[in-house]
């Protein structure tokens, strides 16, 4: 009896031990304490690029409101739930025009006709524009914002679903934390971003144990239409299978066993 005790004693034991090194693999960036104990520059600030189908909102001021009036599309875009657009449609207001950047990335603009934004920052497409109508209104002031974009988040996480941001900069740890953050199951070294960029599907990897891995990672800031997935761990993936019921089953005996084992040993006492 004190050989199965003494047993006992060292499962407990290692189970402590297992679940200290357990903690580790929860605990999010890590090493940013010290990696930022003394604050840093940032390294690049990030900017959207435009892209199809982004919807635009530009607005033109002046002293003169007529002279802006003739740079309005007087376009009214659908909104559905969209906070940004409005429940139904959008209230053309005096010198702010609604674009919807078509498949090559252009946009029709009153009297300059066919415009090319794609791959433009908000910023340079207001440069541009500004630098264009200046031959029309000379103190006018070009303003552009994307009027909202969304990210996809899928996989272990509390909410998964499709988010609709308004604003040009998101970052990964904001999407994680409006899906309600990641489930206790989830592996958090290797959550994957899907993006197409130029044409091109590309895939990043990012471990938010690491601070340098979440930091430096291109898919640290999101971009328009990004699929963050979150993984399972393997407990989760072989839920379900006849292997992972039986150890259930298994683990439940045991458990029972040891109940009884240690009731007849008080009951002797």
């Amino acid at each position: 009896m004190k050989v199965f005790f003494r047993l006992l004693y060292c499962f407990c034991f290692l189970a402590i031990l297992s679940s200290c090194v357990s903690d580790k693999k929860m605990i999010y960036l890590q090493g940013a304490t010290d990696a930022y104990a003394v604050p840093k520059e940032l390294e690049a600030n990030f900017e959207l690029k435009v892209e199809p189908d982004d919807q635009l909102a530009i607005s033109i001021t002046s002293k003169d409101p007529e002279l802006v009036q003739r740079f309005n599309n007087n376009t009214l875009i659908g909104g559905g739930n969209n906070p940004a657009i409005g429940t139904n449609t959008v209230n053309v207001q005096s010198g702010v025009s609604y674009f919807q950047v078509d498949k090559n990335g252009c946009i029709e603009f009153p009297i300059f006709g066919t415009v090319s934004v794609g791959g433009l920052t908000t910023t340079e497409i207001s440069a541009m524009i500004q630098k264009r109508i200046k031959d029309y209104i000379n103190d006018a002031v070009v303003n552009t914002r994307i009027m909202s974009f969304k990210v996809t988040v899928m996989g272990d996480v509390k909410t998964p679903g499709t988010q609709t941001y308004q604003g040009e900069r998101l970052t990964i740890l904001e999407a994680l934390g409006k899906a309600g953050d990641l489930n206790n199951s989830a592996r958090r070294d290797h959550i994957l971003v899907l993006r197409e960029e130029n044409g091109k599907r590309v895939a990043y990897e990012v471990n938010l144990l690491d601070q340098e891995s979440v930091f430096k990672s291109p898919a640290y800031y999101l971009q328009q239409n990004d699929v963050v997935y979150v993984r399972p761990n393997k407990s989760q993936r072989v839920k379900g299978s006849t292997s992972y019921t039986w150890l259930t089953v298994g683990s439940t005996v045991v458990g029972m066993v040891v109940s009884v084992v240690s009731l007849v040993v008080a009951l002797k006492k």
